[in-house]
């Protein structure tokens, strides 16, 4: 990756999520480690209320979130401060022959002026953060990151 060093380490956990469904096309979800929970809701254009995440909005915040923690992560590293970062991603949805998410845009706007060694590895951890690497090939990611260069 051109001299740019990346230090990875791994460590392997299982984790148990649970649910529950709830009728009307809701689930419950607890995340058995925190005990945090979240609920979701089938979309509007799929016979739902569209009243709270679906399931495929969450595999587009799991990679806009993955995305953004594996740059802190790497920031951290570099003794860089981005916090204040944000982001944003659409998911387009395609029925070909299944319903399935055939897009997602995602945007990056790094807070914080670096070096472009540094946006460089930045950019580098989010494009391998692990839900990017997880998502099928069928799945177009078309990604764009604003950095504020030294």
């Amino acid at each position: 990756m051109d001299g740019i060093t990346i230090t990875a380490f791994f460590l392997f956990i299982m984790v148990q999520i649970f649910a529950e469904y709830e009728g009307n096309l809701k689930v419950a979800l607890q995340h058995e480690p925190s005990q945090s929970s979240l609920h979701t809701s089938a979309p509007k254009d799929n016979q739902g209320l569209g009243d709270d995440f679906s399931p495929t909005d969450l595999l587009a915040t799991s990679l806009l979130s993955c995305m953004i923690t594996l740059m802190g992560i790497e920031a951290r590293r570099r003794s860089l401060d981005i916090s204040g970062t944000k982001g944003r991603i659409e998911k387009h949805m395609v029925a070909d022959p299944f319903r399935r998410i055939g897009t997602l845009v995602v945007n990056v706007d790094v807070n914080g002026t670096m070096s472009e060694e540094d946006t460089k590895a930045l950019r580098y951890v989010a494009e391998n953060c692990p839900v990017r690497k997880s998502i099928s090939d069928s799945i177009v990611v078309e990604t764009t990151y604003s950095f504020r260069q030294l």
